[in-house]
């Protein structure tokens, strides 16, 4: 029997790139509310209990909500919101963050899609905190730029209503308050709360993470090329997976690393950049905000979920 998926909120951005994803697979069958119960929350909580996998697409108080409404011990959440991604109980559905996680991923009832934001700064900075690179209480800073997309529905109106005349380069989250820090500061290995400062661009989707390391007040320091080693062998140590390392290289720019060429991928590509007479690193990530990110993600969890 093929698996029933539900995607509760299968009109907002990510639902509806999940479903756009599913489309024509033969080996799942995606249910969905009739329109005219779309509001009816007791319609949810019929098909929330009738899929094997349910895939929350949903503010965070809304997902919670759903899974409240969940009554039995069978159906399965992937959860994109906010809502319970450093909660206990719930598996951080970020595959290749260690080698064990595919198969927790796997076997879990209770995921936790990924941020879009923190994923690249954990794909850099957890590898060398476990390798005794960078101290866990490293004072780390964090920017980048994503598609306006990331925004969600209102955000992407917005942007396309004003065309030519939209922000180029748009930073917010300028309180520090952003509400990914506290899932990058848990999943790299932080012990203290990471300063974040994103910036929106006039692009639909992509992103590049930027995470720069002044290495001279560490006692000892560690070399570009030990950087590069400690992140490499983590991926290389994988089965499989979305995550690639490129080689290290003394290099001025890269035309490759741009926040939109892996769109519609689920290709995450990391880097490392370091002048070691300046004890100074910039390790960058390249993704789809919106695969990567936020949907291909889910569905690479799905996969996982039910042996796909």
């Amino acid at each position: 029997m093929k698996p029933k998926i539900f995607i509760d909120g299968e009109h907002g951005t990510t639902g509806l790139q999940i479903r756009a994803r599913l489309a024509g697979r033969g080996d799942l069958e995606v249910i969905s509310v009739p329109v005219e119960r779309r509001k009816d929350i007791s319609a949810r909580a019929e098909f929330l209990n009738a899929a094997d996998v349910a895939i929350l697409c949903l503010p965070d108080d809304a997902a919670k909500e759903s899974v409240s409404l969940i009554e039995n011990d069978t159906t399965r959440v992937i959860d994109a919101s906010t809502a319970h991604r450093v909660a206990d109980g719930w598996t951080y559905g970020f595959a290749e963050m260690d080698k064990d996680q595919a198969k927790a991923i796997a076997t879990g009832k209770r995921i936790a899609n990924p941020g879009c934001w923190p994923q690249g700064p954990i794909a850099t900075l957890r590898p060398l905190v476990r390798a005794g690179l960078l101290p866990a209480d490293f004072p780390v800073s964090m920017n980048g730029i994503s598609g306006y997309s990331g925004g969600g529905r209102t955000m992407i109106e917005d942007y396309e209503k004003q065309g030519e005349d939209a922000s180029e380069f748009f930073p917010y989250g300028l309180t520090f308050q952003h509400k990914h820090v506290p899932e990058l500061r848990k999943y790299a290995g932080l012990s203290r709360d990471p300063l974040m400062q994103p910036v929106v661009g006039n692009f639909a989707q992509g992103m590049i993470t930027i995470v720069p390391l002044q290495l001279g007040t560490l006692d000892r320091v560690p070399k570009g090329a030990e950087l590069h080693a400690a992140i490499a062998d983590h991926y290389a140590s994988l089965s499989g997976g979305d995550v690639e390392v490129a080689p290290f290289a003394a290099i001025e720019r890269l035309p490759e690393i741009n926040p939109e060429r892996y769109n519609d991928t689920n290709t995450m590509k990391l880097y490392v950049f370091a002048n070691d007479a300046k004890a100074q690193a910039v390790l960058l990530a390249v993704y789809d905000n919106l695969g990567k990110g936020a949907s291909g993600a889910a569905v690479q969890n799905l996969d996982l979920m039910i042996g796909a």
